[in-house]
Parts: C-alpha cells; sequence; structure tokens
C-alpha cells in the first residue's frame, strides 16, 4: 500500500468515524470557493438531493463532493471543495450536470454513544450445595442520543462530560493538515 493510499485510508476512516456529512446545500444555492487541483487524490463524499422539475415531478440529484480545506464560520465548520454530479428530472433524463467549487456546512454527527461495554466471563458459583454455573456474559449499553430523548441525551452528556469537544476552527485545522498530507504523497 503507497502512503497515498493509506492517507486517503486514513482521511475516509476520520470522516466516517467523525459523522461527516453535508447539511442542506442544494448545488444551485452553494456558494463558490477556490478549486484546486487535490480533487484526484482525497476521496470524495457522495451527496444526493431532490428537487422539483419543469413538469412539477420530483427529479434527483447524484453526485460526489470533494473537500479540499475546512474553516471556521460563525462557530460552525465550513468545507470548500468540489460538487460534481447529475440532475435526472422525473422521466429518469439527465437534464444537467454539475462540475463547479462549493462552500457548504459540515456537521460531526453524534447519534449514539457507548456508556457500558461489560463482559464477564464464565462463572461457577457453589454456595452450600447451591451451584450455579453462568457462562460468558457481554452487557451493552448505548443511549440513543437526539431530540426528545431526555435520558439518552442525559446519558451521553454525562459519558462525555470530561471529553474535550475541539472547536470547529481545531477540527478545520486538523482536517486541513490531513488533506496536506494527501496533497504531499
Amino acid at each position: 500500500m503507497t502512503h497515498r493510499q493509506r492517507f486517503s485510508t486514513i482521511l475516509v476512516v476520520l470522516l466516517a468515524a467523525l459523522g461527516f456529512a453535508a447539511v442542506g446545500t442544494s448545488p444551485a444555492t452553494a456558494a463558490p470557493a477556490a478549486p484546486t487541483t487535490q480533487a484526484a487524490v482525497i476521496p470524495g463524499v457522495p451527496v444526493t438531493g431532490t428537487f422539483t422539475d419543469a413538469t412539477g415531478g420530483a427529479g434527483t440529484f447524484a453526485g460526489t463532493f470533494t473537500p479540499e480545506s475546512f474553516s471556521a464560520q460563525d462557530g460552525g465548520l465550513l468545507a470548500a471543495g468540489t460538487l460534481t454530479g447529475a440532475l435526472t428530472d422525473s422521466s429518469g433524463d439527465t437534464v444537467g450536470t454539475v462540475d463547479q467549487p462549493v462552500s457548504m456546512p459540515a456537521a460531526v454527527a453524534q447519534a449514539t454513544c457507548r456508556v457500558l461495554d461489560l463482559t464477564l466471563g464464565p462463572l461457577h458459583l457453589d454456595v452450600l450445595g447451591l451451584v450455579v454455573d453462568l457462562n460468558q456474559v457481554h452487557l451493552t449499553i448505548t443511549a440513543q442520543s437526539a431530540p426528545g430523548n431526555l435520558l439518552g441525551n442525559l446519558l451521553c452528556a454525562i459519558t462525555h462530560l470530561l471529553d474535550q469537544n475541539p472547536s470547529a476552527g481545531t477540527l478545520a485545522a486538523i482536517l486541513n493538515f490531513l488533506l496536506a498530507l494527501l496533497a504531499q504523497s
């Protein structure tokens, strides 16, 4: 495996682990950003969406966003890169293609958090003639963090009480450093 492949794999795993997601951007309203030549080195993120076509039907957009830089803006994380894809109308005909630089908000998703993961080996208990044999026990407790999940939100908050959540600027600097490593390899 070459250095370039290794760094590409690391970036993809990091983005997947962080739950990188494009948030609320359509190709027509995306703000332009400065293009770079790193698109061939860095793996893209799939982007899909819908639109109303000329006949009033539901058209679809399917494409790829290739990140080229990250920045902090108003306390949020902004990803700049190239969006490529195709717009297909409700009859299945391609009505246009997109290949342009865009900037879009990026979010770090946290759907669940692990509260407890306990594995007990086999147990043999003999108390005054009462024999209890228990095979291996694996207990996993996971909290769901979402609006309306009060207990899940509370347990996730307690679980991550001592974590240092990076600011958007820190996260942007880390991601830009990884992009620079990919460009060098």
